[in-house]
């Protein structure tokens, strides 16, 4: 994964895409500090997905943010880096995919409360990391474990 990242970057670098070339810039430092921490253990994609779903999240509060502001500039910007970031993501999980996946978790894991929720959300971040919004599985095993409790 590492190995695409910096092909993009020498093909932004050549291309002189200054918004491609400052996301990938952030992206590289990004995975560098990870690569520090890590050591002496090496850096796998796991991590780098880690560190992109970070990233991902940082620029949609940022959109959100500037959206707050009236700063339509600075949502552009951001918007078009989080654009390039995003691809290095595996393919996202529809809505609907996400919640067969909860409603299958939360039955292997017989969870039937609120009080679950931490286990089955543990188990489904591990599962969905990179391919799943944390706020939108949040969302999801929150409804259905409500749900549960009311069909009882």
């Amino acid at each position: 994964m590492i190995g695409k990242i910096e092909k993009e970057f020498k093909d932004a670098m050549k291309s002189q895409d200054k918004v491609k070339i400052s996301a990938l810039r952030m992206l590289r430092a990004a995975i560098k500090n990870r690569e520090i921490e890590k050591r002496p253990d090496k850096i796998n994609n796991q991590d780098i997905i880690t560190v992109i779903t970070k990233l991902v999240k940082q620029h949609k509060d940022s959109i959100e943010q500037f959206k707050k502001g009236n700063r339509g500039d600075l949502v552009e910007k951001e918007t078009q880096q989080l654009n390039i970031i995003e691809k290095f993501l595996p393919e996202q999980l529809s809505e609907e995919e996400i919640k067969d996946k909860v409603k299958q978790v939360i039955c292997e894991l017989n969870a039937k409360t609120m009080k679950d929720m931490g286990q089955v959300m543990s188990k489904l971040m591990k599962e969905l990391q990179g391919r799943a919004d944390g706020k939108l599985v949040n969302e999801l095993v929150s409804d259905i474990l409500s749900n549960v409790n009311e069909n009882d």
